[in-house]
């Protein structure tokens, strides 16, 4: 058996490992790289293995990181199945329509400024078309249901708490009359977040390819994070501001409705009106909905106690036109609006800021890590003034930033993780994570006498 590590090896995207077994080949995620957009578009495009030679696929869960170059596998010939729990089945065929209609969009805007140069246009990496037939590809499999992606190898879903549909996968493999059980973790969620249930710890693993994105970091606990923004809402519409929350459309989009749900139930916070405004975010709700199989048992008793789902009450509204968005802005009532994109770089959010950024009585709330040199930053280092739309815009309103609601696991549960397989396990792959997290969870592992863990390069192959 042979596993070569094609993406997600010394950083945090383009998860892709390739296993080569009994003849057969499996390729684990089939993830975008997200960089730099130069090195974007050519490490995306040229994969380093043939794809019509791969058999399989089995996706851990629906992010762009892991799912979003599906569609160019198919392009450059890959014609087999593509398994997922059918949660994530649902989740990854909207994600990935949608980054094939921002591809069309990213190419159009390289290609204007390629044409002032008198360069030759580009390609979308893929079309929205294409993202559609890849969603024929699927094959959705319950959590804990034996399969057989290639001959030789049983497989099975575990849930990884991270997102809707995400998993672990386990895989007992057969060959030359050895039976060997690889666990790959996928993105490792974290306990006691909201409506998904908690993540299932490996079994009985002889290799493990780990996630190690916060192996220097502990998170708090995430109910601390979520009474600080009560506290934020509660204070905005006292003094009858407007709440504006950036937020990715799936997955922390829907833990803040189900919140601000349970705060308005409790009578925590006064009821207001609380908008959605992301056609994602929309659309990735309804899957939410589609799959309560997936709710944890505090999830599943507050529906029954409230007499009303999760993720819809009487003060919600999903916005679906442009032409509701909009009007959102000439009202000037107390309310919550939540819309992507979670940087503030594009969609409708951005408009929202504009018009509210100005007013000292509304608050920008920024609830996950902001890249540098996004919008999203410079709001959640409260800079004085912000360039929207090559306009500057005094920041009068207030900034509030939220940590601890990240979905990966922190570094203590990484550690429990990897240490529940400390008696079987020959040899643990870090991978999804930058060096720094990646060594410091090494040390940490050898120190607990976990000696056999490696940090792949990009490209390494490995035989076991």
């Amino acid at each position: 058996m042979r596993i070569s590590f094609h993406g997600a090896a010394h950083t945090v995207t383009g998860s892709q490992h390739l296993i080569e077994v009994n003849g057969s080949r499996l390729l684990l995620d089939c993830g975008l790289y997200q960089g730099r957009r130069a090195d974007t578009y050519e490490r995306n495009l040229n994969f380093k293995h043939d794809p019509r030679k791969v058999n399989a696929v089995i996706l851990s869960h629906a992010h762009i990181d892991h799912a979003g170059n599906l569609p160019n596998l198919m392009k450059q010939g890959f014609e087999g199945p593509i398994f997922a729990t059918h949660a994530t089945v649902e989740l990854a065929s909207l994600m990935i329509a949608d980054s094939g209609h921002i591809q069309e969009s990213d190419a159009e805007y390289v290609n204007k400024k390629r044409a002032q140069r008198g360069e030759e246009p580009i390609e979308p990496l893929y079309t929205k078309e294409d993202a559609e037939q890849v969603a024929g590809m699927f094959s959705g499999v319950n959590y804990g249901e034996a399969f057989e992606p290639i001959p030789g190898v049983i497989a099975r879903f575990y849930e990884a708490g991270h997102i809707l549909g995400s998993a672990g996968i386990s895989l007992d493999i057969e060959e030359n009359g050895k039976k060997t059980r690889l666990w790959f973790s996928g993105d490792i969620g974290r306990f006691k977040l909201p409506l998904l249930r908690d993540p299932v710890l490996p079994d009985h693993a002889d290799y493990m390819i780990m996630e190690s994105t916060y192996g220097d970091k502990r998170h708090s606990d995430p109910a601390i994070a979520f009474t600080e923004f009560r506290d934020v809402v509660k204070r905005t519409i006292e003094r009858g501001g407007k709440v504006i929350v950036p937020a990715f459309a799936v997955g922390r989009t829907q833990e803040l409705v189900y919140h601000l749900n349970e705060m308005m139930s409790e009578r925590e916070i006064p009821n207001v009106p609380v908008f959605v405004d992301s056609p994602l975010a929309v659309n990735a709700t309804a899957v939410f909905r589609n799959h309560p199989e997936c709710y944890d048992e505090e999830t599943r008793q507050f529906v029954l106690e409230a007499r009303h789902p999760a993720l819809d009450f009487k003060m919600l509204t999903y916005v679906k036109s442009v032409d509701e968005s909009k009007a959102l802005n000439e009202r000037t009532d107390p309310m919550v609006i939540i819309s992507a994109s979670g940087m503030a770089e594009t969609g409708r959010i951005v408009h929202h800021i504009r018009n509210n950024i100005e007013n000292p009585k509304n608050t920008i709330c920024i609830v996950s890590w902001q890249a540098p040199n996004t919008m999203g930053r410079r709001l959640a280092d409260r800079e004085p003034q912000v360039n929207i739309f090559g306009e500057i815009y005094k920041r009068k309103c207030d900034v509030a930033t939220i940590g601890g609601l990240s979905g990966h696991a922190g570094q203590d549960l990484l550690m429990k993780y990897a240490l529940n397989v400390k008696d079987s396990v020959k040899q643990i792959f870090l991978v999804h994570g930058e060096e720094k997290q990646a060594m410091t969870l090494t040390e940490l592992l050898k120190e607990q006498k976990m000696h056999e863990v490696h940090y792949p390069e990009l490209h390494e192959s490995v035989e076991l």
